[in-house]
């Protein structure tokens, strides 16, 4: 029996307002969006009646390989023979394996690995580590970022996530990024932590300054601060490197990975420290404990993710892809100026700034109609975020880009109808 349609479409939109989500059910209604998600399969997502989206949202960058790769599900699949999730108080081959995999792709002397479930719960490890190592409390974050809805990962994002939840956990400062003036006039004794995303998405694809990295990463060496990578999302060749961070030639203290880590089959997420920061983890083996971080089953479905990132031309065709990208973007901001102001890119993690912040949401309404899944920036309106899976062709870079063109067709017809003759 197939899982997808068990039930009629209207009724699994009630039953998923009454026991999951009461408001998301609401503003889809209120959007006049009417999409129930069903079968899934490479760049393509379809709703239950059987619309078509491409998407270019990826959760994030979970589906870097695309919905339901078959590589990943046959590597799960082997391991559901032998294997469970395991026991996270004993030795595992699976997780050693896998941290041995990815030690040796991350940059410099990140050789030791501690696994999760979940991006927040990875963050809220790299702060602990942090802390622990050199005894301060302050952690320096970005305004307008985000690192997760965890205590310590939620206490390091903006405001606007943590506010309404009252006061958490003390000793965290936010300042602009891509600043490092105010990096330096904020950093202080107490300072035990800078953690940035290598580029912000839900701020708005943030590009920072090609020099401000090794800049940070210079500070944070004067101070004896532990430099915090985010790579939550622009990890795993997203930006056309294995690592977002590799791009700026840095090398951080700490480095995070999820989302595309699971394969978009099962989550699991790492945190990757470097081994100076190892002592107080030796002396205290069991302070740290996730049941389901690095399920074994799951570390399989992972190596074989890190298999097709290190295969020869997977990044080479993550790098021609961008090419394409951008020559489609000059053009459509040519072709659209008066609502497409900028195009922001490293790799395949790149977003459209619009004239206003009010477009934003509606090109992503203008998207559901028009087959194409983005999703605006949340602490950036004006920004609607392009994330297409890693595995896109270049036939399917065109189809992304004709169904651009004409969703900016659209806006354009909305703003002209607003503005009074």
């Amino acid at each position: 029996m197939s899982l997808i349609r068990q039930r009629p479409k209207t009724e699994i939109s009630k039953l998923f307002a009454d026991h999951v989500s009461s408001g998301k059910a609401e503003f889809f209604s209120q959007a006049g969006i009417d999409f129930v998600l069903g079968k899934r399969e490479g760049i393509y997502i379809w709703d239950l009646d059987g619309k078509q989206l491409i998407n270019c949202h990826c959760n994030g960058g979970v589906f870097n390989l695309g919905h339901r790769n078959p590589r990943i599900i046959a590597a799960l699949r082997h391991a559901l023979d032998e294997l469970d999730i395991g026991n996270h108080h004993l030795i595992s081959e699976a997780r050693a394996i896998l941290a041995e995999r990815l030690a040796a792709i991350s940059p410099g002397d990140l050789d030791r690995v501690v696994f999760g479930a979940s991006g927040g719960e990875a963050i809220d490890m790299a702060i602990k580590i942090a802390r622990a190592h050199t005894g301060r409390s302050q952690v320096i974050s970005a305004l307008g970022g985000y690192h997760g809805h965890t205590g310590l990962a939620l206490a390091a994002g903006d405001e606007s996530f943590r506010k309404p939840f009252g006061p958490l956990s003390p000793g965290f400062i936010q300042i602009p990024f891509g600043e490092l003036d105010s990096l330096a006039n904020t950093m202080g004794e107490d300072t035990a932590a800078v953690i940035f995303e290598t580029i912000p998405a839900t701020y708005g694809i943030s590009i920072p300054p090609e020099d401000y990295f090794a800049g940070v990463r210079e500070l944070c060496d004067q101070h004896g601060v532990v430099m915090i990578s985010d790579e939550v999302q622009t990890g795993l060749g997203r930006c056309g490197a294995v690592w977002g961070i590799d791009t700026y030639e840095v090398v951080p203290d700490i480095l995070v990975t999820g989302k595309g880590l699971s394969g978009g089959i099962y989550p699991i997420t790492a945190t990757i420290y470097r081994e100076h920061l190892n002592p107080f983890l030796h002396e205290n083996p069991f302070i740290h404990v996730s049941t389901f971080g690095g399920g074994e089953v799951g570390c399989y479905a992972a190596l074989e993710v890190l298999e097709m990132l290190e295969e020869p031309g997977f990044l080479e065709h993550v790098q021609d892809m961008t090419a394409l990208f951008e020559a489609g973007f000059v053009d459509l901001i040519s072709k659209h100026p008066n609502v497409l102001v900028e195009a922001r890119q490293r790799g395949l993690m790149m977003g459209l700034k619009l004239a206003n912040e009010s477009l934003g949401p509606l090109m992503t309404r203008i998207g559901f109609d028009a087959g194409l899944l983005n999703i605006y920036a949340n602490n950036d309106p004006s920004v609607i975020q392009i994330l297409p899976p890693l595995v896109i062709q270049e036939d399917e870079v065109a189809q992304v880009l004709g169904i651009l063109d004409g969703m900016l067709s659209t806006l354009e017809q909305f703003v002209q109808q607003e503005i009074p003759a």
